[in-house]
């Protein structure tokens, strides 16, 4: 399967599950983060901190996932995925590629059919956008059985180059 790269709002996508770049407190933030929690509004937020009052008590771990309503999103659920701080002296790129593949287990818990993700710790968490275009596609290939649609999500043109030329690397020569 390829996952499809598109430009847009992955928070105006029509599919079963959007997928959080949230930070480890879940109770939203700045970018993908913060636009997911104003516009699903407080039904997100609310679940949210129940799951830090429970089983997330610390926040959720770098690399993990877990579900929530997706509140007034036009998704079914948002699954919230806590991405790497890039390092130019520590390889964590194991833990990049964890939240593609753990987010995609979670929808796949759930009954999901389509995902959309945003291009996960590309923002402040300064990955450079190539290399977390790589590591995505290389998780969202194979995405478990029932996921039919993985959409890759990118804010601008230069992302959508940039993940495109990644892509074509993965391909490898024609």
């Amino acid at each position: 399967m390829e996952a499809e790269l598109i430009i847009g709002d992955v928070t105006a996508e029509r599919v079963d599950v959007v997928v959080n770049a949230a930070n480890s407190s879940l109770l939203g933030g700045g970018g993908v983060d913060g636009a997911i929690h104003r516009k699903g509004g407080p039904a997100i937020l609310m679940e949210c901190r129940a799951l830090r009052a429970g089983h997330y008590g610390r926040g959720l771990q770098v690399g993990q996932a877990v579900a929530t309503t997706a509140g007034r999103l036009p998704a079914r659920w948002v699954v919230h995925t806590v991405g790497p701080v890039w390092s130019a002296t520590e390889d964590r790129s194991a833990l990049l590629r964890d939240c593609y593949r753990n987010s995609l287990a979670v929808a796949a818990e759930l009954g999901a059919a389509s995902v959309a993700f945003p291009l996960i710790s590309s923002g402040v968490y300064r990955w450079p956008k190539e290399d977390a275009a790589r590591l995505a596609l290389t998780e969202l290939r194979t995405p478990p059985a029932g996921i039919t649609l993985v959409r890759l999500v990118v804010f601008d043109e230069d992302t959508l180059q940039a993940a495109r030329r990644a892509a074509r690397a993965l391909d490898g020569p024609a």
